[in-house]
């Protein structure tokens, strides 16, 4: 992805779509299609301004847990709408005292930017004193285009990533896919592991979430893992190993692939996860564990229709 010093010299400017995009939504989508639109008819690149850390963290003084760390969001943008000018700006106290109007400056010295894309409660600058208005209103002044995309709706719900986190945290994860408009994932490079799958005759790929990403609700998920050759389904155990581990301290992500055996260590891979199975518990035995597995890969197979080869 690109930074600050890549964007000078590009002949039609940038159409920027500016927001913290956490999880890339519906309601997110709204914001870069409208910013395809606008560059296409320009002749500009579409490109998203974001930030490297949630503001909430520095504004409300506590923590954010992400839906997705920073490259699955550029993963993101790159598959489902094909933007890869991706452009950080270094949140911080500093950041966070800044005029909005002074903001706005310095984003026009540091990008080639012709027209803004924000939703409708889009705020920035000290004290959140900056609006998706005042923005329009800079705008017209500069003379930038500025869209600003209203609210996304779906069953009667404004899709947001707060709802999304807690359909996540209770395990709704084919409603919180709908939300998002694409299945929730995590990409990372394959971990070496206890191999204990190996030893029940399910081997697994070993992954982990980033620190400060929220973690689905513990168990047994439906997934499917892009592979460099190919997509392949499968089940993935996210929890704390409770038959091997009794600390509870160690969080993991396993994902048996249906059919598959060779070793993927170092290769970087993506998770999705596309239907709750059941939750993590204990078992009395590696044989109990090995029989509840067997089911899981069965109905994994069921709800992702595999065939046998996949």
């Amino acid at each position: 992805m690109k930074n600050a010093k890549d964007t000078k010299g590009q002949e039609n400017g940038v159409v920027l779509a500016f927001g913290f995009f956490d999880g890339v939504h519906l309601g997110h989508a709204a914001l870069l299609n409208r910013a395809r639109e606008r560059a296409a008819a320009l002749g500009a690149a579409p490109a998203v301004l974001t930030f490297d850390a949630h503001p909430d963290t520095f504004v409300k003084g506590e923590p954010v847990h992400l839906l997705c760390a920073a490259r699955d969001r550029d993963y993101i943008l790159q598959r489902w709408f094909q933007i890869d000018r991706v452009y950080y700006i270094h949140f911080n106290a500093e950041t966070m005292r800044t005029p909005w109007n002074v903001f706005l400056d310095q984003i026009r010295e540091k990008y080639p930017v012709v027209h803004f894309v924000v939703g409708y409660d889009f705020r920035f600058g000290d004290g959140g004193k900056g609006t998706a208005e005042l923005l329009e209103d800079y705008c017209a002044q500069h003379g930038l285009g500025c869209d600003v995309i209203p609210a996304v709706k779906l069953d009667g719900l404004t899709v947001s990533s707060t709802l999304i986190r807690r359909l996540l945290a209770e395990g709704e994860i084919e409603q919180a896919n709908r939300m998002l408009g694409h299945p929730h994932l995590l990409t990372d490079r394959v971990r070496t592991g206890f191999r204990l799958g190996r030893t029940m005759d399910f081997p697994t790929v070993n992954m982990r979430f980033e620190d400060g990403v929220l973690l689905p609700r513990f168990g047994v998920y439906a997934s499917r893992v892009l592979m460099p050759e190919g997509v392949r389904g499968g089940v993935t155990n996210i929890g704390v190993r409770p038959t091997f581990d009794g600390s509870g301290k160690h969080v993991t992500v396993e994902t048996h692939i249906f059919d598959y055996s060779a070793e993927c260590y170092g290769q970087r891979l993506c998770v999705e996860l596309h239907a709750f199975l059941r939750p993590e518990r204990p078992f009395s035995s590696t044989e109990e564990l090995r029989a509840q597995i067997r089911r899981d890969v069965i109905q994994g197979k069921k709800l992702l229709h595999c065939t046998a080869e996949e």
